[in-house]
């Protein structure tokens, strides 16, 4: 009976500390979401001015010299180019939450389907991007921390290193040249060869600017793997799974693999912007018909709505990665939880 009495009390306790720690996480999960609106109010106030206050006049796309000063009036009207910027800013920003981010200058479409119609394939790419990213970057740092100082070490750390410093527009035409011109065994542009549309397809004309866009996250990522790893290997837990006789790669991928991957967390959230910064240049350079191709053309047009959507997307990808690192890493370590609980108090 004792024991029993004992069981029911510890199951009490539990469900209470179950209860406990849901409320902290929701708690946690609606101050960030509080942020992720703060900061995306003030991203689009600061895109929007950057516009507004950009040399040139914007009513010069939509008038022409044949109108009257009448005409004139009237289309500056229609486009509330005559009010204030604040009052220019919420008329905008209203239309956005709806959907509406206007109409392509050089097109006089909606912005919003033609980002739809390509955002599909800077997903995939973005996508394929961090995949293959992690996929080498993973085993490589654990082997470089595993291996410190040696030579395996020391000639990943410099391949890591020059993959920092290589720029990506320079490393994707050198791929181009090479696998393209040179041994013709990959095509150089676009995202499908005309007639052929098959997955196969896709994925050979997918290769080289996938690698151009992961190269520089493959280094970042290494490094940090790297050093966590050495960090991690002086810990209680790797001595004593070394005494029982584990070999290295079950206590490189199985102990000490959860416990370096929490910082890459993080930079994944922050590499989410990035990656569409970067695909911005690749996408330029190998053709890819995605929307850093789409913003490219509309700088050198000025066609301002699809700058200011590509610059609000691009802010909405950081910021929201941020949020999904700072959850999963709430979920990974429930100190942040304890932390955030206590830093609201």
């Amino acid at each position: 009976m004792s024991y029993l009495k004992n069981l029911k009390w510890e199951m009490i306790i539990y469900s209470l500390l179950s209860i406990l720690m849901g409320i902290l996480m929701w708690k946690y999960c609606l101050k960030k979401t509080a942020q992720v609106v703060i900061v995306m109010i003030l991203i689009s106030f600061f895109s929007f001015a950057i516009v507004y206050f950009a040399p040139g006049d914007i009513s010069d796309m939509y008038v022409n010299p044949e109108m009257t000063e009448e005409q004139k009036a009237n289309v500056i009207a229609q486009l509330g180019l005559d009010k204030s910027m604040t009052e220019q800013y919420f008329a905008w920003a209203k239309r956005a939450v709806h959907g509406d981010l206007g109409v392509s200058l050089s097109n006089k479409s909606a912005v919003w389907p033609q980002f739809m119609q390509r955002l599909p394939a800077t997903i995939i790419l973005m996508g394929s991007s961090m995949i293959l990213s992690l996929l080498l970057a993973i085993p490589l740092g654990l082997w470089s921390g595993y291996k410190k100082n040696s030579w395996l070490d020391n000639l990943i750390s410099s391949l890591a290193y020059m993959g920092m410093s290589i720029p990506s527009f320079w490393f994707g035409m050198l791929l181009i040249i090479v696998f393209a011109a040179v041994l013709k065994v990959l095509p150089s542009s676009g995202m499908h060869t005309v007639g052929n549309v098959s997955a196969f397809d896709t994925f050979q004309h997918m290769i080289l600017p996938c690698i151009t866009l992961s190269i520089g996250h493959v280094a970042v990522y290494i490094r940090y793997i790297r050093a966590n790893t050495i960090g991690q290997l002086s810990e209680e837990y790797v001595l004593t799974a070394e005494a029982k006789g584990d070999s290295q790669t079950k206590i490189l991928f199985r102990h000490v693999l959860k416990n370096t991957l929490l910082p890459i967390i993080t930079l994944m959230g922050m590499n989410l912007a990035s990656l569409v910064c970067g695909s911005f240049i690749v996408e330029s350079v190998f053709g890819w018909p995605g929307i850093g191709t789409f913003a490219m053309s509309a700088i050198g047009s000025r066609d301002y709505p699809v700058i200011m959507a590509y610059v609000m997307l691009s802010g909405f990808l950081l910021v929201v990665g941020n949020f999904i690192a700072d959850l999963l890493y709430a979920f990974v370590d429930p100190r942040i939880k304890r932390g955030g609980a206590s830093g609201g108090k």
